[in-house]
């Protein structure tokens, strides 16, 4: 099946969300692809179900999609782009079948995921990334009563301990691996941003009595077939906790594979755009996580920007001009805050597994001079997650530099890869509504 749109947006988080309810209130044929079974994103998962109303991101969820329902924008969600056959238009894969969809105007939104840093036993039953452990969570893994350590670096640390110790969970520590000088100097270029300073002392007040200890990392984790115990740092000293989970996640990384299947220019690890969202490749936009990780605001700022860009009203957009400088230096002050310590480089054994997918170890990554040679020597970054976990490692670690990506970004049927549209696919097919 082939559809075409004035507006297609990829990604149906809240940058996404936003654009496409913008886009179609201006009058715009708009469709909204996610390879979720909901939209919302990561910072919105699972706000349908009950029980989340008093999360400080509730009342933004709730008008966004509300505001989406009331437009005529097609939603196709469990929709995951693969390839761009052509020029201004993007395959897909739902549940087997294949999509191709053009459009006019293109908004991607495919936000960020977390960063993970290898050390010995990182690959045990039990670590998981901090996100991780709450989108487990968010799905129905019932944490209720067990003992979890949340370590690694970022502001999300906070509200994932928080999610979980509502859930019932024991948290038994938070080690965060950035300086306290480091911390304290960010916490003061807070002043001017009241709503995330609330936000902070509403998560001080839920995790009330949980220990918090900045400048300490993970240095391993034991266990025989599952993680019992957690060894941790500050580089002086070493102690450690008994614990049936480890939440260990270092900040996040944006999700470029669509961007750079596009041709984007990317500029120091995110998509380069000017003052209206738009990237280096004609009639394509980003917003989000993929021009700097800067969390709710500066995404649903983004995507309006680019939604009215889409319908030509450029009047609309100087109301953010303002605001989304600040937002902008926010995200850069963040970046600087949680930068990864040199420390981290050396945790690894040389039996430490780097790539998960292929079982590589760190001995035979290191023995590679760049990211292409340890693909073609070892496979690493060519499994099932081509790239995704061990490409943010590997640049961390060696310094190595992902040299692009090759469609299918994703793994696809053969079929998809092919080109192979069913005729009899009907449009009803690959509709969903948002949540109610």
């Amino acid at each position: 099946m082939t559809r075409t749109f004035d507006v297609v947006v990829v990604g149906g988080g809240p940058g996404g969300i936003a654009a496409a309810a913008v886009a179609a209130e201006a009058g715009l044929r708009v469709c909204l692809v996610d390879d979720n079974r909901s939209p919302g994103g990561q910072i919105w998962r699972e706000f349908d179900r009950d029980g989340t109303k008093d999360n400080p991101h509730w009342r933004e969820f709730a008008r966004w999609t509300e505001r989406l329902r009331r437009t005529r924008c097609e939603i196709w969600m469990g929709s995951q782009v693969v390839d761009q056959p052509a020029a201004n238009v993007l395959r897909l894969e739902r549940d087997g079948e294949v999509l191709d969809v053009g459009f006019g105007k293109l908004i991607v939104a495919t936000g960020a995921r977390e960063r993970f840093l290898p050390f010995p036993g990182w690959t045990l039953p039990g670590v998981t990334g901090a996100g991780g452990l709450q989108a487990l969570m968010k799905a129905g893994l019932e944490v209720r009563g067990k003992r979890v350590v949340v370590a690694g670096t970022g502001p999300l640390l906070l509200a994932i301990a928080a999610g979980l110790k509502g859930a019932g969970a024991t948290i038994v520590a938070i080690y965060e691996q950035a300086p306290l000088r480091k911390l304290a100097g960010f916490g003061f270029s807070l002043a001017s941003y009241p709503a995330k300073i609330a936000e902070g002392f509403g998560y001080a007040r839920k995790l009330r009595g949980v220990p918090y200890r900045t400048g300490c990392w993970v240095k391993s984790a034991e266990g025989s077939t599952q993680l019992n115990r957690v060894n941790v740092t500050d580089g002086a000293k070493e102690w450690a906790h008994d614990c049936e989970w480890l939440a260990c996640g270092f900040h996040l990384v944006p999700n470029l594979e669509v961007p750079l299947l596009l041709g984007c220019e990317v500029v120091d690890g995110y998509v380069a755009v000017d003052a209206f969202q738009q990237t280096s490749v004609p009639a394509v936009a980003c917003v989000g996580e993929l021009t700097g990780i800067g969390g709710l605001e500066k995404a649903l700022v983004e995507g309006q920007i680019a939604g009215w860009i889409a319908a030509g009203r450029e009047e609309k957009v100087r109301a953010f001009s303002t605001r989304m400088k600040k937002l902008q230096s926010f995200a850069r002050r963040l970046d600087e805050a949680f930068a990864l310590r040199d420390e981290l480089r050396n945790l690894c054994t040389p039996e430490t597994i780097v790539c998960r997918c292929e079982d590589v170890a760190y001995s035979a990554a290191k023995a590679c001079g760049s990211w292409r040679e340890a693909k073609l020597h070892t496979r690493c970054g060519m499994g099932p997650c081509q790239g995704r976990i061990c490409g943010p490692e590997t640049e961390f670690l060696f310094g190595w530099r992902d040299t692009g990506v090759r469609p299918p970004i994703l793994p696809a049927k053969l079929g998809t890869v092919a080109g192979v549209l069913d005729p009899d696919q009907s449009d009803a097919s690959v509709l969903e509504q948002v949540p109610t």
